[in-house]
């Protein structure tokens, strides 16, 4: 006798993965072009098309748990050789969007980051957080120190100091809870993600392995790091593999640039010494290249986007690359104005920027950016399952 399954869809899952950019979704005939068309997808019940089946009959907890939307890196041939234009890159983008605000909390925070609606509230939310903190700390004994100061005067040698308008005390008062909060949501988001998914590859016969174990997965992580830094698999696509030499860019500057704050934290508060730095420093020309390579990487990325027609970018996308950019241009044109001495235009820039960096760290785990921490997840458990080996 053969089995039979009650499939109980969720249509609003559908609503919201055509809203999300899957609108052509139900043009989908199964013909399993996109399956064989895709260069990275693998032999083993490869994707796309069990995710569009999936997807038109909504099954949002097989797809939001399954590893495979994240080791898709639309690479858009699928979408180029689709008979019928359903354009499955644009629903497999859809549904990562989706697993992202399923697996993020608060999903109210989610929400707000992901509604275009909400973007002016969010825009002003960093400035109220500065002031209202600035002012509050302010009003307690601290005897003539200040952390926010509207009069601020130079430094040594008539050098315009960025944390003599905004103290290097304030912005890590803000900023360093802010990376906490972040590591916190991703945290639990992944023990989440990572018990579905395997509970996903045990159901679909993906691994045998009963449960995850730590060493042997930790294992896994380390040696699919090297082929995300060299972007291997966007090297292999074959309608987007422009893609990768600007993704690199974007990915090594915020390494660098994570590097380059570690190092001039220590700097601050462990050897106690101040900026501004020289400009010959080696962390000071990392920082500049870094900057330089983030604008030029995130115009690159814009400019891709704008020509690829065949291709819906969501706000989302835009969202993202707003970020980018802004934080690359404001970085470097804080420091370029603070060099020329324009006092006024300098502090505006810089406070501008501060606006961005609160923006990255606040709301990363909500937005595209969460791809990178989802995606690494995903392909270390697809490395750990030994499913390419099968």
């Amino acid at each position: 006798m053969s089995e039979r399954f009650l499939i109980q869809p969720d249509l609003d899952f559908v609503k919201d993965i055509r809203a999300l950019g899957g609108e052509t979704l139900k043009k989908c005939y199964q013909c399993a072009t996109c399956s064989v068309a895709c260069p990275i997808a693998p032999d083993n019940k490869p994707f796309p098309r069990k995710e569009m089946i999936a997807a038109s009959w909504g099954l949002k907890d097989k797809l939001v748990s399954s590893p495979d939307v994240w080791l898709c890196h639309n690479c858009g041939d699928c979408t180029s050789q689709c008979p019928r234009g359903a354009n499955p890159g644009d629903v497999m983008a859809a549904i990562r969007a989706k697993a992202i605000d399923h697996y993020a909390v608060p999903q109210s925070v989610s929400k707000a980051v992901n509604d275009p609606k909400m973007l002016p509230l969010l825009a002003i939310l960093p400035a109220i957080v500065f002031l209202v903190v600035g002012l509050v700390l302010q009003w307690l004994p601290t005897g003539s120190f200040e952390f926010l100061n509207f009069s601020p005067q130079r430094g040594d040698a008539g050098q315009i100091v960025h944390s003599n308008f905004f103290s290097h005390w304030l912005v890590d008062i803000i900023f360093i809870p802010l990376s906490i909060w972040a590591v916190a949501i991703f945290a639990l988001a992944l023990k989440r993600f990572v018990a579905d998914i395997h509970a996903n590859a045990l159901a679909e016969g993906k691994t045998k392995k009963e449960k995850i174990e730590f060493k042997p997965f930790l294992a896994s992580l380390v040696r699919v790091i090297p082929d995300i830094l060299k972007h291997k698999k966007f090297s292999q696509c074959g309608e987007n593999n422009n893609r990768a030499t600007p993704h690199m860019m974007v990915l090594f500057s915020f390494i660098a640039l994570a590097i380059v704050t570690g190092v001039f934290f220590v700097h601050l508060y462990i050897l106690g010494w101040h900026g501004p730095y020289p400009q010959i420093h080696p962390f000071k020309i990392l920082a500049n290249i870094a900057g330089v390579a983030l604008i030029v990487g995130g115009i690159m990325l814009y400019k891709q986007r704008l020509d690829k027609t065949d291709e819906l970018s969501t706000y989302k996308d835009w969202y993202l690359l707003w970020i980018v950019i802004g934080l690359g241009v404001t970085g470097m044109l804080a420091q370029f104005t603070r060099l020329a001495g324009f006092e006024f235009l300098t502090y505006l820039i810089y406070f501008i920027h501060l606006m961005f960096v609160f923006h990255l760290f606040a709301f990363l785990p909500f937005s595209k950016l969460a791809h990178l921490v989802y995606r690494t997840v995903a392909m270390a458990y697809n490395d750990y399952s030994e499913r390419e080996s099968k």
